[in-house]
Formats: C-alpha cells, structure tokens, sequence
C-alpha cells in the first residue's frame, strides 16, 4: 500500500521500520520540527526522522499539520492509508480524509480504556494485569475511532513503563503491518466502541513524580514503576536536594511513623512509613549522582532516622 506515515518517537519509529521490512511503500514521514534537547540544548531530530533519513524517504515537518499548506502537501501525496503513532499533533477532518482508505492509528491500550498521551504509565499506576495495543480508524476525536484490531499484553508484577513500553512497542509493529495487510484485503469490520467503558489519561509532567507519602504504599509503589524511566519518582530530602527512588516494595510492619518519615535504616535499605503500610526502599538517586543500590548510597549519605521526606 502507499502510505504516508505520521509520528515522532521511538514507539513510531518501530512501527515505520516493520512497515517498510513489510513492503510497503512509504510515499512521505510526517514527523515534528526539529527541537533543542538535552541540557546543552543542541538541536535533535525525532527518532522517526532518522529512521526515515536511514531509508532515504521523503520528509515534511509542519509546524502545524492543521495549516492549509501543510493539509495540501498531504492531499498531493494521493496516498493508500495514512498511519499515525504517536505523531504529537491533533489531525483535522481535512488530514483524516486525505488518504483514499483514511488514517489509522496505533494507540498503547486497549481502547476504549486509556484514551489520551499516558495510557502506559496509567495502566501500571491503575494496578491492572493485562493492557495491549490498538490500531483504529481515526476519527476527529482524540482517540474515540472505530476499533480494527487488537493484541493483548500481560503487565509483570515489576513493570516499569520503560518496559511495557518496549513490548508494546514490539506488538505495535506486528500489529500495524497486520492491520494494514487485512484492510486492503477487505478482511476488517471496525467495531465501534463503547463509550460507557471509555476512559481518558493525561499528559505527564515532571510534577506527577512528586511522592506523595500520605499515600499507601501500594500505590507510591506502582508510581515509582509508572514513572520509571522518565520523569522518575522522587522525594525531597530534609536537608535539601532531590532524591529519585527507583525501586522499592511495600511492606506491612514497620515502626510507626509520619508519612514520609524514615523509620528504619538498614545496610541495604530505608524503610519510609506512607499514609497507610511502608515502603523498603532498596533503590536511589541523589541529586547530582548516579543511580545505586540503597547499601552504596548509604555508604557516603548518613540519613537519620525520624527525618521526614517532603
């Protein structure tokens, strides 16, 4: 099929990579500007535009998709299919209509559950065992389209996002390239989906990471793994400076204790109270260092017991 292909990030950069092992013809990448990265702020392309760069095919990066010469270039492509993953900007009916077939997305839930930018980090925060990948007929709403097809994925007891991410990120590929396979062979009935089921997730931000230690420990403990690797949980010191936790478990007998308080200090770990149970620590980063096991963290930082985390 003639495909234009719409996203910015490594979960899309995978699917264009499986479309084009496929054999199908990429006709045009449609990925976002350029931008400044990293702390020294030195201009980065999205990482579907250097696998597209890799493969030689033709690029457009519109400040805005929804503007009338960018809705044109997309139009003169006269493409089969569009797909878009995780392409970072909102389509109009214009866009949607362009492609002879539409555009069809690949969104890393089970729609309707996890509509929206975090569905990954949502699924882990909600405790839920099975999530999976969806690709759908889009539509104007934010992920609202009729459903084609769907792969479900198991959630470990210790995923982080960063690795549900790679294996949604593996069943997304398989799972576009089979889409747009039965599409053209006329094999798909999209189903509609039920909006009584539907629910939405929002964007994060590095304030999400923020520990909330009124909280039970449970959840601080599934926050931790939602935010993992980025932006990260993380915690105040007493004395100043943050602290990203990174790996931790709950567990039911502790000293007693405020939220948030270090209650006990072990060679390999700090047991913190939290609103209900407390969470052994086994995992960090201080401010300005690299991540470590508690015991060598401990090894040059002398905390007390009974000081509080903010």
């Amino acid at each position: 099929m003639k495909i234009v292909f719409m996203g910015t990030p490594d979960y899309a950069a995978h699917a264009l990579e499986c479309l084009i092992e496929a054999g199908h013809e990429i006709a045009l990448v449609i990925t976002n500007p350029d931008k400044p990265a990293g702390r020294g702020g030195r201009i980065a392309m999205s990482e579907v535009k250097q696998t597209a760069l890799a493969h030689d095919l033709e690029i457009f990066q519109p400040v805005k998709i929804r503007a009338n010469e960018a809705a044109a270039r997309l139009e003169s492509v006269q493409a089969d299919v569009g797909v878009v993953a995780a392409f970072g900007q909102i389509l109009t009916e214009r866009n949607l209509s362009a492609p002879r077939l539409g555009c069809v997305n690949l969104h890393a839930s089970l729609l309707p559950a996890y509509r929206g930018s975090s569905p990954i980090q949502q699924a882990i925060l909600d405790g839920i065992d099975v999530t999976g990948v969806t690709t759908m007929q889009m539509d104007a709403g934010i992920d609202t389209g009729d459903i084609l097809l769907q792969q479900k994925c198991s959630i470990d007891a210790d995923e982080t996002a960063g690795s549900l991410f790679d294996k949604l990120t593996r069943i997304g590929g398989e799972l576009i390239v089979k889409t747009l396979n039965e599409l053209e062979a006329g094999r798909i009935t999209p189903v509609r989906q039920d909006e009584t089921l539907a629910t939405k997730t929002a964007k994060i931000g590095k304030e999400q990471g923020h520990i909330d230690w009124s909280r039970d420990a449970v959840y601080i403990e599934r926050l931790i793994r939602a935010m993992s690797p980025w932006p990260s949980a993380y915690s105040k010191l007493p004395e100043g400076g943050m602290l990203k936790i990174w790996r931790a478990h709950p567990v039911e007998e502790a000293p007693a204790g405020r939220p948030g308080e270090i209650v006990e200090i072990t060679k390999d770990a700090l047991i913190i109270r939290c609103g209900t149970g407390a969470l052994c620590v086994e995992e960090v980063q201080a401010e300005g260092r690299k991540r470590m096991r508690v015991h060598d963290f401990l090894l040059g930082a002398k905390p007390e017991t009974g000081s509080v985390l903010q």
